[in-house]
């Protein structure tokens, strides 16, 4: 189906730089999203937004060119609860791909165990209320119960001025929740004040994780993004075992700037300033997260090993 991109659409950068940090063995990009392409998978009636294409195939060379392993593809909110593209891509990794898809109260168990079978391991809830029409709690809360039994998580978008409103109702949720982009915090405040310490707050309850990422979606200063690095590192060094980090791409709605994803991957070693914080953030955390079976099976070995 032909479509037109927004005309205040950004493009991702088509030649990013090489990243100077050399990310460590299987590292994860454990938040990046695919587009259509749009004759394919068209984009959903009800989207509030239209990109332009981003394909499974760029997505994995922007992969290989920057070092990573392995990706977790979000659905994206131009799809809807569309999961084709998403599922297509899953199909496409070889298994170097999990997935977060978008599903509707009326979603089937042999739709949900199709998911799982191309490697879907969570659903999202956006509360971004620019991005999506209001979420029927209840609704939630019945997908929230139904997907627990499948042993997956729940991705969780909002507004940081939203977090009062919302804080009993995804603490209630009986799965691992993992935060995007921080809640995205008001950057020009404390990081150590009290509105970031509500979300701290969050991140208390242990089925609670946070993705450090998006500091060009988050800075008001812009690149560098010196900004955004005091809260990002904050949550790094408080909850190091229940943080992970992903590029983004291909970066929708971004309206002041498009990043060179290879300057994101060099922020990553301002946030996590050791080897030790940037394996768990990078390799051991997501691991545990998407690929649980693989990380249970190393550790096998490793016991068997030692008790040779």
């Amino acid at each position: 189906m032909p479509f037109t991109k927004d005309a205040d659409w950004l493009d991702w950068c088509a030649k990013p730089t090489k990243p100077k940090f050399q990310l460590p063995a299987g590292a994860v990009d454990a938040h990046c999203h695919v587009f259509g392409p749009g004759h394919l998978f068209p984009f959903a009636p009800e989207r509030k937004y239209t990109p332009c294409d981003a394909s499974w195939e760029q997505l994995f060379a922007l992969r290989d060119f920057l070092g990573f392993a392995r990706n977790v593809i979000v659905q994206a909110t131009c799809h809807g609860a569309d999961n084709r593209a998403l599922v297509d891509a899953l199909e496409r990794s070889n298994g170097r791909a999990r997935g977060v898809a978008t599903v509707k109260r009326s979603v089937t168990d042999d739709e949900l165990h199709a998911l799982h079978a191309a490697g879907v391991r969570g659903v999202r809830f956006n509360f971004v209320k620019r991005l999506v029409d209001a979420l029927p709690f209840d609704g939630l809360t019945e997908i929230a119960e139904r997907i627990a039994k499948l042993g997956w998580h729940i991705v969780i978008y909002f507004e940081a001025d939203d977090l009062k409103a919302y804080f009993k109702f995804f603490t209630d949720l009986p799965t691992p929740v993992v935060v995007d982009h921080m809640g995205r915090p008001d950057v020009s405040k404390d990081a150590f004040g009290p509105d970031f310490d509500m979300f701290v707050k969050l991140l208390e309850y242990d089925n609670f994780w946070c993705k450090t990422t998006c500091p060009e979606r988050l800075s008001q200063s812009g690149p560098p993004y010196d900004d955004v690095v005091p809260f990002a590192r904050r949550i790094v060094e408080a909850f190091p075992g229940r943080v992970i980090w992903g590029t983004d791409w291909p970066h929708p709605n971004l309206k002041s700037h498009m990043p060179d994803d290879g300057h994101l991957v060099d922020f990553i070693p301002r946030i996590a300033t050791t080897e030790s914080l940037q394996k768990k953030l990078l390799v051991t955390n997501p691991m545990r997260l998407y690929w649980p079976e693989e990380t249970m099976s190393s550790r096998s070995e490793a016991l068997g090993q030692l008790k040779s």
